[in-house]
């Protein structure tokens, strides 16, 4: 499938996301993608270690994607691309659909993991972007 057709395609069908190294420091791409999303209706679990049981933008925040109790469709990550492959492993676990790698973040054998598990994977895009582009195309 064609990218632009498989990323119109992911976000007709989600519904929840998992942000991975969501912030709350206003000035990271990953605190400003979470309250777009979820002005957009979505509803997005971050995930962040460092503030597991906190709440930011009022959802709670889980230690990891196997902490989180809701069923997850899609895994937007924002973290260091070695940290992917295993990421990508923990996101079929919990059987989501769509692994996710913002941009900047590529990992071939995150996407192979993925693709493996027949989730579907992108890489290098933005979330936030690549939806405002989807949503004018609507």
């Amino acid at each position: 499938m064609e990218t632009n057709a498989l990323i119109a395609d992911i976000l007709a069908n989600t519904t929840t996301i998992a942000l991975i190294g969501a912030s709350a420091n206003q000035t990271r791409p990953s605190h400003g993608v979470m309250q777009y999303m979820q002005g957009q209706g979505f509803r997005v679990i971050p995930v962040n270690p460092g503030l597991a049981g906190q709440k930011l933008h009022d959802e709670k925040v889980y230690a990891s994607l196997l902490d989180i109790p809701y069923k997850i469709d899609l895994v937007d990550v924002f973290r260091r691309s070695e940290e992917c492959p295993s990421l990508a492993t923990q996101a079929a676990s919990i059987g989501a659909k769509t692994l996710w790698l913002q941009l900047g973040v590529i990992s071939q054998q995150a996407i192979d993991i993925a693709t493996s598990y027949q989730m579907q994977a992108i890489q290098d895009r933005c979330l936030k972007t690549e939806y405002a582009k989807y949503k004018r195309a609507r």
